[in-house]
């Protein structure tokens, strides 16, 4: 495995304590083939490093050099058959990845959604035995691209955040919620949108923009869409078709973008949004809630650099996550721009540097916030998913990437 290193430096204004601050990440390339469009984190040998699972392979800390490969290679999807996975005309099998210990042995298994509408797959980990994990598929047709794992129902278990457009569901959001009884058997899908010939349109394989948190402060989980956002009932033992709230968050025409982050961007006590629009074209923005539980747009990213209020603009935001990058008390946001989604020819500015970007929130302390965006790397872009965790058990988040440029880590010095 050939591994790079350098060194980028994003220079910062002035934080609380009146010091010029710097955050500086080391990149180092993992490989340049394509193995996934996201990638789990977390210490699956148990050695006290993190380590990266992407694709069929896991990278075990501290320094990544030595892969060893969990379940055996799959074919090609959209290519030619049993060939690796060709970034110009295929995908891959590993659209997102998480780990989590599902059968509670103590050691960290790895959550795989394949292609939307493919089944969700738990890979477990067989200790120090080694060899081949065993495979379960927790549910059968995970539809949507930002599907995550998560605690909707507050029950301290994270359940399956996925849609579902399966033949005796249709075109519907929701969850599925795992048994911990039997935690590799099925999950059982818990519907929230009613069965409509328009959500068979809305709700489909390939539905853009999802997101979960507690919108209205009830302390409640609840679920975001494109068009607006579905508020938990009070309790939720039987499925129920949860209150919708209209949004928009993103323009009438756009598609959706990726995960849907829900947290208080101007500090005033609301939880807001930020997200963005199109996932294979332009745009980024957070939704102020208003006093009245209304949002109102205040744009981070345009299509062109002068309609962004910072002059950065790149296309196909495909992945968004949130972490406080420089340790300043705010929430931050990771995204860039996804590398060839639909291949070298397909979607806004295809062959564009994948760019990697972090947004560092900043208030004004008059009620304003904004987003400045610092520039990571040229080079990697985000896939589907893009994962802020430690990777050197410093304190400080750092960041993996897997997509069709790559598998990248970026450790923040």
């Amino acid at each position: 495995m050939r591994t790079v290193v350098v060194t980028i430096i994003g220079l910062l204004g002035l934080v609380a304590s009146g010091r010029a601050a710097e955050v500086a990440f080391e990149r180092q390339v993992l490989t340049e083939r394509f193995e996934a469009e996201g990638c789990a984190v977390a210490d699956f040998d148990k050695d006290g490093h993190a380590d990266i699972a992407a694709g069929n392979g896991i990278w075990h800390g501290p320094d990544f050099a030595r892969r060893t490969e969990y379940t055996p290679p799959r074919e090609n999807p959209g290519g030619p058959a049993k060939t690796p996975y060709d970034p110009s005309r295929g995908y891959s099998n590993y659209f997102l990845s998480f780990a989590h210990d599902f059968d509670g042995d103590g050691w960290q298994d790895i959550l795989v959604y394949d292609l939307p509408g493919e089944p969700a797959l738990v890979f477990v980990n067989p200790q120090a035995k080694g060899g081949v994990w065993a495979k379960h598929a927790l549910f059968d047709v995970a539809d949507g691209e930002s599907p995550g794992l998560l605690d909707v129902t507050g029950d301290g278990k994270p359940e399956l955040f996925c849609q579902s457009s399966g033949p005796e569901l249709g075109g519907r959001l929701g969850f599925a919620e795992i048994d911990w009884k039997s935690p590799l058997a099925k999950a059982r899908f818990r519907p929230i949108t009613p069965r409509s010939p328009e959500n068979d349109k809305k709700y489909f394989r390939y539905t853009h923009g999802a997101g979960a948190g507690d919108v209205n402060g009830d302390g409640r989980v609840d679920i975001l869409a494109k068009d607006g956002w579905f508020e938990q009932p009070a309790s939720t033992p039987v499925d129920a078709i949860w209150p919708f709230h209209p949004g928009p968050f993103g323009p009438p025409d756009a598609r959706g973008g990726a995960q849907m982050l829900v947290f208080d961007v101007d500090g005033d006590g609301k939880n807001d949004v930020v997200t963005s629009y199109d996932a294979h074209g332009y745009g980024l923005g957070w939704f102020r809630q208003e006093a009245d539980g209304s949002f109102s747009e205040h744009r981070i990213l345009g299509s062109k650099p002068e309609e962004s209020p910072q002059g950065v603009c790149f296309s196909q935001p495909h992945a968004l996550a949130a972490a406080d990058i420089d340790g300043d008390g705010l929430t931050d946001v990771v995204t860039g721009k996804r590398r060839w989604a639909h291949g070298p020819k397909g979607d806004a500015e295809p062959n564009a540097a994948p760019v990697l970007y972090w947004l560092r929130l900043v208030r004004d302390g008059k009620g304003g916030a904004t987003f400045e965006p610092h520039l990571i790397d040229e080079d990697s872009g985000v896939g589907t998913q893009v994962t802020v965790a430690d990777l050197t058990g410093d304190g400080k988040p750092d960041i993996a990437v897997a997509n069709k440029r790559g598998v990248f880590a970026f450790r923040q010095k």
